[in-house]
């Protein structure tokens, strides 16, 4: 997947960009379905992993990692 840097303060732009890439990183497997969704969260109360299901069937994990200043800085898809 390409990663396309965005200018400070192009704020439209940005949310068009990371709702692309979101969209592309959540899409379920081809011939598969959410039929559930599972959530882990950090100590600190931030999202820590999101489970996506097609009902036993894990599809995929998404892994969400933080800064110290709590802004998200990684989601990656395993």
């Amino acid at each position: 997947m390409a990663t396309e840097e965005v200018a400070y303060g192009q704020y439209a732009e940005a949310y068009r960009a990371i709702h692309s890439a979101l969209s592309n990183l959540m899409a379920p497997p081809p011939g598969k379905k959410f039929t559930k969704l599972a959530f882990t969260w950090n100590l600190e109360g931030t999202l820590a992993t999101l489970k996506a299901y097609d009902n036993a069937e894990l599809l995929f994990s998404l892994v969400f990692t933080w800064n110290l200043d709590g802004t998200l800085r990684d989601v990656s898809r395993s």
